[in-house]
């Protein structure tokens, strides 16, 4: 006998163990899913095969796996029902492990035999069980969301979402006007994207997070983070200005975006925003401050005036309102003639002095921004005494 020929019957005997072999231990696996318990022995016995790269096409091995998994679901599923005590941690586990099974079966059951064809067998029955479990990805990533474990959180978050694109739910409509947690899911993914500080997770179901109402505003709000953390000025910028037009009242997207606007010296973009929120609310503290500090920037003295001072008004107890209405009134003498308007740059001089130092009563801290003012109100208003003072402190 050759040597050819012996090394072909060794290799067919060894073959025809390991088959042998693989049906033992998958009438082994039968055996136990019948009895009603064992089932974690079943599914070791599965995932020992899986380890040979040879059973990895193998749907009857992966269907025993996925059947072995959900007979434990299943127990765990009813000491919840029964009130018994339960790990929670380790039944969402199962219930994630199930579909991550489920997934691979699927893909194998799917895949064309050696001549092409394809003969889904098991897609039905399984999609209509894991149909029924996939509540519990939302509730398993809420659960995570409250342990503060947002890594996990937006695993099953992520996994609830892609159930809408795998083949195995072809039969099913889980659309966002089908699926009334789909939004919220994508909600909560992106917050927990947000929490682990990582915007690409947080940006990845955006589009779905909006699609939540209730939740719109604070994912607009994780949105502008994520593209400011990416360095992206542009996108940051243009969800602030979304956020704002729709929400002109929040504490968030108004002042981000005077800020942006302002840095950029884009006064009139700055301009048109503060008025679009006094729109809406006409008396707004924050607004009103806005309105009168771009007015400076743009050197509408008289303007900027009128809104500080309707801003004490409003509120005589906020100091920077004192500080823009000082500061207006001596931008205003400073663009006078002194040839020709020599009593009206006083009178200017003398208005805007009980605003500075109202504002130096309100915000000694503030030495840097009051002290040169003072010093030339005194110093024009030649009240010796007082200028001497600033001169000391300046000195």
């Amino acid at each position: 006998m050759s040597f050819r020929r012996l090394a072909i019957i060794l290799c067919c005997i060894l073959f025809a163990a390991v088959a042998s072999a693989q049906r033992r231990q998958l009438q082994e696996a039968r055996i136990y899913l019948k009895s009603g318990k064992n089932f974690d022995k079943a599914e070791k016995l599965m995932t020992d095969l899986l380890k040979d790269s040879a059973n990895r096409d193998n749907k009857r091995i992966y269907d025993y796996w996925w059947q072995s998994v959900q007979k434990q679901y299943e127990q765990a599923n009813e000491k919840f029902y029964m009130k018994q005590q339960q790990d929670t941690a380790k039944f969402f586990a199962l219930v994630r492990q199930l579909f991550s099974i489920a997934f691979t079966l699927d893909s194998v059951d799917a895949r064309p035999d050696k001549k092409g064809r394809v003969d889904i067998e098991l897609r039905k029955s399984v999609a209509r069980d894991m149909y029924g479990y996939r509540a519990n990805l939302f509730f398993g990533g809420a659960y995570h969301v409250r342990k503060n474990d947002f890594e996990k959180g937006y695993d099953y978050f992520e996994t609830y979402i892609n159930c809408a694109k795998q083949p195995l739910f072809t039969d099913y409509d889980l659309t966002v006007e089908s699926d009334t947690r789909m939004a919220e899911a994508g909600f909560w993914a992106a917050y927990c994207g947000f929490r682990l500080q990582q915007p690409v997770l947080t940006l990845r179901y955006r589009n779905l997070a909006l699609r939540d109402s209730s939740k719109r505003e604070r994912t607009m709000q994780y949105v502008a983070e994520s593209w400011q953390r990416l360095n992206d000025d542009s996108m940051y910028v243009a969800t602030l200005a979304e956020g704002f037009r729709e929400y002109p009242t929040s504490n968030y997207f108004f002042p981000r975006l005077m800020d942006s606007y302002t840095r950029k010296r884009q006064l009139d973009k700055a301009l048109q925003t503060v008025d679009y929120a006094l729109e809406a609310d006409s008396l707004n503290e924050l607004f009103l401050y806005a309105k009168s500090n771009v007015l400076l920037q743009q050197e509408k003295y008289a303007e900027s005036l009128k809104y500080a001072e309707k801003l004490i008004s409003v509120n005589d107890m906020m100091a920077e309102a004192y500080f823009n209405a000082g500061t207006a009134y001596l931008n205003i003498a400073l663009n006078m003639d002194p040839q020709r308007h020599k009593k009206q740059i006083r009178k200017m001089y003398q208005k805007a002095m009980p605003y500075m130092e109202k504002y130096r009563a309100m915000a000694p801290g503030e030495q840097i921004k009051w002290a040169p003012a003072l010093y030339r109100i005194y110093f024009n208003l030649n009240l010796g005494k007082q200028f001497d003072e600033i001169d000391k402190l300046l000195k």
